[in-house]
Order: C-alpha cells, then sequence, then structure tokens
C-alpha cells in the first residue's frame, strides 16, 4: 500500500479527518486549487466525517478500489473535471448543494483552475495565490 502523502521525501499524516469509520475521499498529491477547494466543500457540505488521502498521481484509481474510496479531482476519478467544469463544480451539481455562497466560490475556484477560462469571475487571482502558496 503506498504511503499517501510526502514532503520532502518524508512521509507525513496520510489524511484529515476524524478516523474511526468515517468514507475516505482520495486525490491527488501535492495539492492546488481544485484539490485545496474540493476537501473544505466534502468536510462542509457532503461528508463531515471524510477521511481526504493524497497519493501518487497514478495510484487514485488503484486506492480507491483497494480501500473502497470516493476518488476526486484525477484523470478517471468519480467525481473530475467533465462538461467544462471543475472538480469543486461537479460536486456541487452532483449534490445539489443550493448554497449562494458556495455558488459564488465555485465561479471562482473554476477561474483559478481552469486557465481557459480566467475571466470567470474577478476574484479568482487571489484564490490562485493562494493555492499557489500552498
Amino acid at each position: 500500500m503506498p504511503e499517501p502523502l510526502r514532503a520532502g521525501g518524508l512521509a507525513m499524516a496520510a489524511s484529515v479527518g476524524s478516523g474511526g469509520n468515517a468514507m475516505q475521499w482520495v486525490t491527488r498529491e501535492h495539492p492546488k486549487t481544485d484539490r485545496i477547494a474540493c476537501p473544505w466543500l466534502i468536510r462542509k457540505f457532503i461528508d463531515p466525517e471524510a477521511q481526504i488521502v493524497y497519493v501518487p498521481r497514478g495510484e487514485v484509481l488503484s486506492y480507491a478500489n483497494q480501500n473502497g474510496a470516493v476518488s476526486f479531482d484525477a484523470p478517471g476519478a468519480r467525481y473530475t473535471h467533465r462538461d467544462g467544469l471543475c472538480s469543486f463544480e461537479v460536486l456541487v451539481e452532483e449534490y445539489a448543494i443550493a448554497d449562494e455562497a458556495v455558488g459564488l466560490m465555485a465561479r471562482v475556484v473554476h477561474g483559478a483552475d481552469v486557465a481557459e477560462d480566467r475571466d470567470a469571475t474577478p476574484q479568482w487571482p487571489g484564490l490562485l495565490a493562494i493555492a499557489d502558496g500552498f
């Protein structure tokens, strides 16, 4: 089984969550805009007890299959970019999250995450700068 998260060659905490029987959500390591915003959305609106697991890019789907985890923001993942939407927007749509602030945030995340749509909102550059700082 892979060590889910590495920084500077050292294994770090594999997940963020409460442990126990919480559902695991898995994505690619080295979080950027969408992979920073999605865990917040998942824990706040979809699965408050979620464990967020980061694994190497090529291991997301196998980790999900072996561990019964929900994959997101990775090629072939259950929740990923599709139909012009970023992963955050796909989750908002799939879970019918009708909160106005989340709707605005989805547009901001989209602008920061999808290079072709940089004019989505005036706020996207700030989010991109913050995400790049991580």
